[in-house]
């Protein structure tokens, strides 16, 4: 399964932590293992936290990490508790922090994991297979002014609340159980012209994965806790899948690195009033041409890096 992951923007996203011999790293993301095996090959002296919610995934890593070195520990459990977690560690401060916000592959591939609207499977797309709340819930459970609400904000599909609408008409007849039964119900409710121009259920799907995963809730404190734990020099980098997500770490980085409109345009500004950090890069990276070739569902990422300054 790991063979069938390629880890999106690697080279540029390691070289953007500005790793040392001896860095302490979080990768917030582990997944299986691309980013995290690269960057313990690069610490040889330092150390690496990575945390991930998902079993299978801890699983593959382990032996994949193992095969680079011994100094690296996973943590099961979702990012947002990053700090606590650590500090159960010893540790307070770290020298870089990487989030790859995208579901990998062998989770989009798994036919049992419900994440693809291409296989058909039980809804499920849980991140943490321990948790309760599933896609089936979302689906058969949510009011069609909460689908439609999810499928609005976390999709932004025009088509949300005709498809929120047929949901609950077709779950009246019996449940909706598979992922190919919820496409049928989403395709009978979109036109025909939309259909063609792209994959209907490909937004509900997203939408529905957000939800079930609280993805988008946990982000930005997330990110606050990595720019806490972060030293000077240190940086933390994000790659981003949707324009949800990276409307989040844009906005949230652009506010850490302005100067305080209080004194903006001063000749000389105190010292306490400029930020502690700065972005690496004014626009975001994506990937490159052959990148794409080679894996097309990095289409969509985007990094972004920012810098602890003081």
């Amino acid at each position: 399964m790991m063979e069938k992951h390629i880890s999106v923007l690697l080279n540029e996203s390691i070289s953007s932590l500005n790793l040392k011999e001896n860095s302490i790293i979080v990768d917030a993301t582990l997944g299986y293992g691309g980013h995290s095996s690269n960057i313990l090959e690069r610490i040889n002296m330092g150390y690496l936290f990575a945390f991930d919610q998902d079993s299978e995934a801890i699983r593959h890593s382990t032996d994949r990490l193992s095969k680079v070195g011994t100094n690296f520990t996973i943590i099961k459990s979702n990012f947002v508790h990053m700090k606590e977690e650590l500090l159960k560690h010893g540790v307070e401060k770290v020298d870089g922090v990487l989030f790859d916000l995208g579901v990998s592959s062998p989770q989009l591939d798994e036919g049992e994991r419900g994440f693809s609207y291409h296989v058909d499977a039980k809804l499920d797309m849980r991140m943490d297979q321990e948790q309760k709340l599933s896609a089936y819930d979302v689906v058969n459970t949510y009011s069609k002014e909460d689908l439609s609400r999810i499928f609005f904000q976390y999709g932004e599909d025009k088509f949300a609340n005709a498809i929120a609408k047929k949901i609950c008409e077709a779950r009246r007849e019996k449940p909706i159980e598979t992922t190919l039964e919820l496409v049928e119900v989403i395709k009978s409710a979109v036109p025909m012209k939309f259909r063609l121009e792209k994959h209907p259920a490909r937004q509900i799907f997203q939408a529905i994965r957000i939800e079930v995963n609280h993805e988008l809730d946990v982000l930005e404190p997330a990110l606050s806790q990595a720019l806490d734990l972060i030293r000077v020099g240190g940086r933390v980098a994000v790659i981003t899948f949707h324009s949800l997500e990276d409307r989040i770490v844009k906005k949230y980085f652009k506010e850490k690195t302005e100067i305080d409109p209080k004194v903006k345009g001063m000749p000389n500004i105190p010292e306490e009033y400029l930020p502690d950090f700065r972005l690496v890069c004014d626009k975001a990276i994506v990937p490159s041409e052959e990148e794409l070739e080679q894996n097309p569902r990095a289409r969509s990422s985007k990094l972004r890096v920012i810098e602890r300054i003081k």
